[in-house]
């Protein structure tokens, strides 16, 4: 994880909002009336023209013969889980997904202009496809502001939960993952890119998740407990509701089996408990409370130090902090599941 120069609590640093209303560029099937679709797309692939903005992806999957189909997009983002279909059977699928640029970490290169799409799966057969603009006013967006194991990972092997949950959200939900490497509470406020360019594009209604500690080693408790309440009222002051998310564990065992220890927890240099002052923080202010160190200490120990590996870098890298593509995915879910439990997004919106 890329350590940041700590600083003292940085006052929020105004910036301009992205366009809410997308500027779709032409294409020969657009000037006939009809959205873009799959003459954009190659068997593997496909690239869309589009300005910065949110979209509603229609697919169907399916061919004459049996398939089974997953799409991810932009940077290395899991949109739709694979989906099976029997021979001259297909289905019909959609998602709504986030274009930006950076398309990936907020301090990270550009990437690619417009929508790309992979078409992936154990054996990909995707028969047509449609992007138009999603209704702002029937369209949610899910804020994701974090650290390196929320984030876009850029490259192989590593993934961060925030990558892999548009998955689980149907269409008229859609994941904005601003969580970047290496960010503390004190760093996000600071950094213009940052906070201060996603607190102008929250509507009123859209989800704000918080996970921020990995990184706050040196952050001492008044500051860290400050730094979340001021992301909490910049939240609310756009109309936005915060959702505090305590930090996943490392994967540091006791001789136990457990990991009842302040690495695993995230208790840091200064003694100060993340997860604990994050609760704090939540009660306080009547805010939404996902432990995510909770559910992934319950999860890891129950898989034990072997069976837990998988879910870490630990046999790519010897890296206990972040997760494969396996964990990213385990944890993303259990945030889904929290989400739904909550009454913070519709049953009828999750899959």
């Amino acid at each position: 994880m890329r350590r940041p120069t700590i600083t003292l609590l940085a006052a929020l640093t105004a910036a301009t909002a992205l366009s809410a209303t997308p500027a779709v560029s032409a294409t020969p099937a657009q000037a006939h009336g009809r959205a873009p679709g799959i003459e954009n797309c190659t068997a593997t692939a496909c690239h869309f023209d589009l300005a910065p903005g949110t979209y509603d992806v229609r697919v169907r999957l399916g061919g004459s013969a049996a398939a089974s189909t997953a799409i991810s997009g932009e940077t290395r983002r899991s949109l739709l889980p694979e989906t099976p279909t029997e021979a001259g059977e297909p289905v019909a699928r959609s998602f709504t997904v986030n274009v930006r640029t950076p398309e990936g970490e907020p301090t990270g290169p550009a990437g690619t202009p417009g929508l790309d799409l992979v078409i992936g799966g154990s054996a990909p057969a995707l028969a047509d496809i449609r992007v138009t603009p999603a209704g702002r006013h029937h369209t949610r967006q899910i804020f994701l502001v974090g650290d390196s194991t929320v984030c876009d990972q850029p490259g192989d092997p590593y993934s961060g939960w925030g990558q892999h949950l548009p998955q689980y959200l149907r269409k008229g939900v859609s994941v904005a993952n601003y969580a970047d490497s290496g960010e503390s509470t004190v760093t996000y406020l600071a950094n213009p890119q940052l906070f201060a360019t996603v607190q102008p594009q929250i509507r009123k209604g859209d989800l704000v998740l918080v996970q921020l500690a990995h990184n706050d080693k040196q952050t001492d408790e008044a500051t860290y407990r400050a730094n979340l309440e001021t992301l909490v009222a910049g939240v609310r002051d756009k109309g936005g509701k915060p959702v505090l998310v305590t930090p996943i564990v490392r994967r540091w065992f006791n001789t136990d089996g457990t990991l009842n220890n302040g690495t695993a927890l995230l208790v840091n240099g200064l003694g100060v408990d993340h997860p604990a002052v994050t609760r704090s923080v939540a009660a306080a202010h009547d805010v939404p409370l996902i432990d995510l160190t909770a559910k992934t200490k319950a999860m890891v120990e129950s898989l034990g130090v072997e069976g837990s590996k998988a879910l870490y870098l630990y046999n790519e890298k010897r890296d206990n902090t972040h997760t494969s593509t396996r964990g990213a995915t385990a944890y993303a879910e259990i945030v889904r599941d929290e989400l739904v439990a909550q009454g913070l997004v519709p049953e009828r919106l999750v899959r």
